[in-house]
């Protein structure tokens, strides 16, 4: 499915290598752009324009901003973020790639659509992930409105509401246990996956109902969702509909990085490999956010760009300390 486009003013992008790039203007991204440059290192963030939460009516679960619309978030972000001297831009990078090194130093090109090449010292990447929705008719339509994925993002505001919680794997039954917590009317749609007699019971014992009949499509009106049609011909009253996604880190451009990709458990999706503070096996380069750590939510995606981007810093600072060096023996053997 394809995300609402927001568009915003881009700053004039500089010739000269930055010290970093970060590729994507969500929450990691411009929070490691921000420890970045109040770090005085230059850095310039790319923004697709095209967020994951872009839907929602707000952030929740963020402490201190809970309820703020995303699009406010990301714009008092962004001007944190060039307080400090960062530079954003609105535009998409169609490739990213390893150059060659200065002095042992790592460096990319980074091109974007249009053919302007950039140039870094050090990449941070936050491109986030697209939640790809099953085949349903009626279902993408309202996606950030009837229809949610996470409880702890959107269960307060559907709180009471009749729910059906429409099944793509085996972690839809965990799903079902959560969402219950949130309303005394939960429907669990089978739509073809397996659900043992255990968890079946489990459900039983927690007034969820299950019912096994596919479902033929989501049915609404002008004021949202009103039920879930089976292919049996039955409708099935609900104003929710709760499904766990495929998660897809969004990789666009980045194929000439060689990054190593995982896949989720149970099928849920895939995502970019990183170890600790979203390092990664090409040298210079760093991942946080969603693109990584699909689960998480906004607070816990800022905080992975913010340890990202502390440890860029770090690495930034190690390479500037040798190259100093060199150039002072350098120095001595010259004289």
């Amino acid at each position: 499915m394809t995300s609402t486009t927001t568009e915003h003013a881009s700053d004039d992008l500089p010739d000269e290598t930055a010290d970093a790039v970060v590729i994507g203007g969500g929450a990691a991204g411009l929070n490691g752009a921000l420890m970045l440059a109040r770090s005085r290192r230059s850095v310039i963030v790319i923004d697709s324009g095209t967020p994951r939460n872009a839907p929602a009516e707000g952030v929740h679960g963020l402490l201190g901003l809970d309820g703020t619309p995303p699009a406010e978030l990301l714009r008092t972000g962004r001007a944190e973020v060039r307080r400090y001297g960062g530079r954003v831009a609105t535009g998409e990078v169609t490739s990213a790639a390893p150059a060659a090194p200065a002095g042992g130093d790592p460096r990319f090109n980074v091109t974007l659509a249009g053919g302007r090449v950039l140039h870094a010292r050090r990449l941070l990447i936050a491109t986030g992930l697209r939640d790809r929705l099953p085949d349903v008719p009626g279902l993408a339509r309202h996606w950030g409105g009837g229809v949610v994925h996470c409880p702890y993002c959107h269960g307060w505001e559907v709180r009471d509401e009749p729910i059906g919680v429409l099944a793509t794997g085996p972690a839809s039954a965990h799903h079902a246990l959560l969402f219950r917590q949130l309303t005394g009317d939960l429907v669990y749609f089978t739509h073809g996956t397996d659900l043992d007699e255990q968890t079946r019971a489990r459900f039983a014992a927690r007034d969820i109902t299950v019912t096994d009949t596919p479902v033929a499509e989501v049915t609404s009106t002008e004021d949202g969702i009103t039920g879930v049609r089976l292919t049996d011909g039955r409708l099935v009253p609900r104003r929710v509909i709760a499904v766990a996604t495929t998660l897809l880190a969004r990789t666009d451009g980045l194929a000439g990085l060689g990054l190593a990709m995982e896949d989720l458990p149970h099928g849920m999706g895939r995502r970019i490999a990183t170890g600790p503070a979203g390092s990664t096996s090409v040298p210079g380069v760093w991942v946080a956010g969603n693109a990584t750590d699909p689960m998480a939510q906004v607070g816990a995606s800022a905080a992975a760009g913010a340890l990202a981007g502390a440890h860029i810093n770090a690495d930034l600072a190690a390479a500037d300390a040798e190259a100093a060096l060199a150039a002072a023996r350098a120095g001595v053997t010259a004289g």
